[in-house]
């Protein structure tokens, strides 16, 4: 994608942590640097003393940022939602036609990601392999509803209601459209992970793009007045 926006930002609640990571060039190391190592490790090995070694720092500068590898897990999956909408924000502005929006929109959401040199600190690869193996975590745990209270998942509720907004554009009736968005989100992310590690739970399809072309002809026959 080309830089359209000079140092643009995505904001994340600073609920989520005890200094902005963005603000200082050790911060965005810590980010940079988690996000390959919980991709490449999985979440359960990583650890701050893992991180810090890498970083040829010490866990007490990444504790300063963060108060535990749950919240940096929400950080870095908030940062995807809301460079998800940025981009769908972008590859959806001056389209007048709302049908042919929610097809970017919907390909935005299923397709393989590729990386964005608007942010030079953040694989936005591997962040994607994070997100499909382990965004689950941020929200499948007994903290949910209190972390909820505080703001924590606004950035995902934004992605969902500027897809939702659109769903509405083609179908005003249409009585199911957070329903219709968070499933094809989540449901991408299970397609993916099954084609890469359970293909015989998925359709593998040479030359095409099942994923993103299921979803889109799941959407378009459920829209339909």
């Amino acid at each position: 994608m080309e830089n359209w926006l000079p140092n643009i930002t995505i904001n994340i609640s600073d609920k989520v942590f005890l200094k902005n990571p963005e603000s200082t060039t050790l911060g965005k190391k810590i980010i940079e640097h988690s996000i390959i190592m919980i991709a490449e490790l999985g979440f359960e090995q990583f650890t701050f003393k893992k991180l810090a070694q890498q970083i040829q720092s010490t866990e007490a500068s990444v504790y300063r940022y963060f108060t535990s590898k749950h919240h940096l897990l929400v950080y870095v999956t908030h940062w995807y939602w809301g460079w998800l909408e940025y981009r769908i924000a972008f590859g959806t502005n001056n389209i007048d036609d709302p049908k042919e929006r929610l097809k970017i929109a919907i390909d935005m959401l299923t397709q393989q990601v590729e990386e964005d040199s608007d942010f030079s600190h953040i694989n936005e690869i591997k962040l994607n392999q994070i997100v499909i193996a382990e965004s689950s975590k941020i929200y499948l745990n007994k903290s949910v509803d209190k972390e909820n209270v505080v703001g924590y998942f606004q950035p995902y509720k934004n992605l969902v209601q500027r897809v939702c907004d659109i769903v509405l554009e083609i179908n005003p009736d249409y009585k199911y459209p957070h329903m219709l968005v968070s499933t094809i989100i989540e449901g991408a992310h299970h397609q993916r992970y099954f084609a890469e590690h359970l293909p015989r739970l998925t359709d593998v399809i040479k030359g095409e793009d099942a994923v993103s072309c299921f979803y889109n002809c799941m959407a378009e026959q459920l829209l339909k007045a």
